[in-house]
């Protein structure tokens, strides 16, 4: 299993705006091989800003890989950028491959 997660610095007063663009955009990863489950995660508030996540899991790096290069990925990220700013700085992409997994 792999976890690709992406953390947002959202300024403060732009959560709802924020939380909106990603409520209302078309979802294109539904249907690419090896997707397994998508969540946006709202964090912890700071002095000025508030911390996002997506956070997508895959079953295998190579999956990933190959969402990167699909048109799926080109088309979920057409308009990224477009509008006013919403967040300080650009996205920090982090990578996991998971080593242990515990369920129910």
């Amino acid at each position: 299993m792999f976890i690709a997660m992406n953390r947002f610095r959202v300024r403060k007063g732009d959560e709802a705006e924020f939380e909106g663009r990603w409520q209302q955009r078309e979802i294109h990863i539904r249907t690419v091989p090896g997707f397994v489950e998508f969540h946006l995660l709202k964090g912890p508030e700071r002095e000025d800003h508030r911390l996002y996540a997506s956070h997508t899991i895959w079953d295998s790096f190579a999956h990933f890989e190959d969402w990167t290069r699909s048109e799926a990925f080109r088309a979920a990220h057409r308009d990224a950028g477009s509008g006013r700013s919403l967040t300080i700085g650009h996205p920090e992409f982090e990578g996991f491959e998971a080593i242990q997994t515990v369920t129910p």
